[in-house]
């Protein structure tokens, strides 16, 4: 027995323990935290949080078992369904390009989603679908109305974020429902997917209450296999939690344009987010011209970082959440922001590439689509891809269309057209058009409304039908030469899309959607039509009924009895007519 006793104690102190094992090995998952405040040129406000998980491990062949940082529910997604990136947007408003500037990541107001599936796929279609249906639970969204009806496969415009062996454009799938309401409902299990979730670390700021009550909301979730070393021997996945929040202060009463961190969340940075590797806060200190700078940050920032955004030079304070200095003299982190002078609504920066979209036309019968494309830089011409998805209730007039620059025809060198099917297919239109420097470039094309069955209708019929956004994608000349970065260290989206050379960075715009009201019944006629129909019967076949069934019955009057005949002497004595 002392025997057997002693073999085990010499067993157990053989065998490594959990703590021992990973302090043996390098971690395999890094969570990194960012916030991105931007003051605009309008006055408001935008917050950007981005939280980075990178995970080492190889999730197509399925022999992951235990989950750390990355979701659970999103790997076995990803590994089931053969996945290679996905991309899934739910917005609230509208991000405004012309006065706001170009945003860190655009997306389309309602839902957006895009994936790019593995070449061992077999039934695209079918993995669509059912990625769609799970990705409805896990948001608590309405992506399983994504059918073939708003499904398309573009040629040019997305192309993979990641690692791609190919672009074959038929492994692509994307799909816009612009009619998607976003609230806390998708708002809660997006924050549940974060290792830490809503408790410590950027995410404290997560508010619904003040998140909702914004002029812009947008939530974001992208995944995609990257590099896991300079020579890019071994693969890492990579999952990008975003969100973007633009607060705009003359709205909710306040009418200052200082503003602080618990002016907008209600809420300050008390601890850090034990699992992070690194948690910063940025905020957008650049000056607006070459006098001075406008801004000025109170506590005094950890550092000061330089990059070139978009094309232009920024100038970022860096709160480090890590530092042990940050916490020491208060227990919290309230970022103060205040004007040293007013700013002059003249001195808005215009941007270089951004777009408009309306709808023409007069009439429930035919109309027109019309989009603007500005390019402002003075001397650079560069190519734009329009992608144009239309639902196939609206019959496009190909023959129609017509792009227009500086009052001459401009042909597009690329052109992909895909008529729609009724109740099948929309229609799928990709143009590459050249933009001169400083020009207005108008491309209009006429549609046909449809009739639509009775039972194709929403229950708001008069509200109108929406159409999905324009997608610009374009290679915008840079105004300022970019140096080539560590894009592990700089701030926030330089590295998902990172620039080929230093004299263009890429772009992606989105137009407004379209509201287009189409040829309605009346639908109260059928209500009125029952009513009638109900009243007639009852009226008509009731008298009838009544006249069939009932019995009649002739009473012969009787002569009354004895108090009638008392009544009637009575009567007589006073002279009274008896009864």
């Amino acid at each position: 027995m002392a025997a057997a006793v002693l073999l085990l104690l010499l067993l157990a102190a053989a065998e490594p323990g959990p703590g021992r094992a990973d302090a043996g090995r390098e971690r395999r998952d890094v969570l990194r935290e960012e916030l991105l405040l931007s003051p605009l040129p309008t006055g408001d406000v935008a917050a950007t949080f981005q939280f980075r998980t990178r995970w080492d491990a190889d999730l197509q062949r399925g022999a992951v078992s235990h989950y750390r940082l990355f979701p659970k529910a999103l790997g076995r997604l990803v590994a089931a369904l053969g996945v290679r990136e996905l991309h899934l947007a739910l917005t609230q408003g509208f991000w405004r390009t012309c006065y706001w500037g170009q945003p860190p990541l655009q997306a389309p107001a309602g839902a957006e989603l895009w994936v790019w599936f593995q070449p061992t796929v077999t039934d695209v279609d079918k993995a669509w679908k059912e990625l769609s249906n799970i990705l409805s639970g896990i948001f608590c969204a309405s992506l399983n109305f994504i059918d073939s009806t708003n499904t398309v496969i573009p040629t040019a415009s997305f192309k993979p974020l990641g690692l791609a062996n190919g672009t074959d454009h038929h492994l692509l799938r994307y799909a816009v429902l612009p009619r998607e309401v976003v609230c806390t409902e998708n708002l809660t299990p997006w924050k549940k997917l974060l290792p830490c979730g809503s408790k410590a670390g950027l995410a404290v700021l997560l508010k619904a209450e003040r998140l909702f009550h914004s002029s812009y909301h947008s939530q974001a979730v992208h995944i995609r296999p990257i590099c896991r070393d300079a020579s890019c021997l071994a693969v890492s996945w990579e999952l990008r939690q975003t969100l973007t929040v633009v607060f705009d202060f003359f709205s909710s009463g306040q009418g200052k344009k200082d503003w602080s961190l618990f002016k907008m969340f209600s809420r300050t940075l008390t601890d850090t987010c034990p699992l992070a590797s690194q948690s910063k806060v940025y905020v957008d200190i650049s000056p607006k011209n070459k006098e001075k700078e406008l801004l000025e940050v109170s506590p005094p920032p950890t550092s000061v970082h330089e990059a070139i955004v978009q094309g232009d030079r920024r100038t970022y304070a860096v709160y480090d959440l890590l530092s042990p200095s940050l916490f020491n003299t208060s227990r919290s982190l309230n970022v103060q922001l205040k004007w040293k002078r007013p700013q002059d609504s003249s001195e808005m920066p215009i941007p270089t590439l951004y777009a408009q979209r309306y709808v023409g036309g007069y009439g429930l019968q035919t109309g027109e689509i019309c989009t603007l494309i500005y390019n402002t830089h003075p001397y650079r011409a560069f190519p734009v891809i329009l992608l144009e998805t239309v639902p196939w209730y609206l019959r496009l007039y190909v023959h129609t269309l017509t792009i227009i620059t500086k009052g001459k025809e401009n042909k597009p060198s690329y052109i992909h057209y895909q008529p729609a099917q009724d109740r099948s297919r929309p229609h799928l239109l990709e143009m590459l058009i050249q933009l001169p420097a400083s020009s207005v470039t108008k491309i209009t094309i006429q549609f046909e409304r449809a009739l639509l069955k009775w039972t194709e209708y929403p229950p708001d019929p008069n509200h109108g039908f929406y159409v999905g956004s324009s997608v610009l994608s374009a290679l915008v000349p840079s105004v300022t030469a970019m140096k080539d970065m560590d894009v592990e260290q700089s701030p926030l989206f330089t590295s998902l899309f990172p620039s080929s050379d230093g004299s263009s960075y890429f772009v992606r715009l989105y137009t407004e959607p379209l509201l287009v009201n189409l040829p309605t019944p009346d639908f109260s006629m059928p209500y009125n039509v029952i009513c009638l129909t109900c009243t007639v019967v009852a009226v008509c076949y009731g008298s009838f009924y009544n006249l069939l069934t009932r019995t009649f019955h002739v009473e012969e009057p009787s002569r009354g009895g004895l108090a009638k005949r008392l009544a009637n002497v009575i009567r007589k004595f006073r002279g009274v007519p008896p009864l």
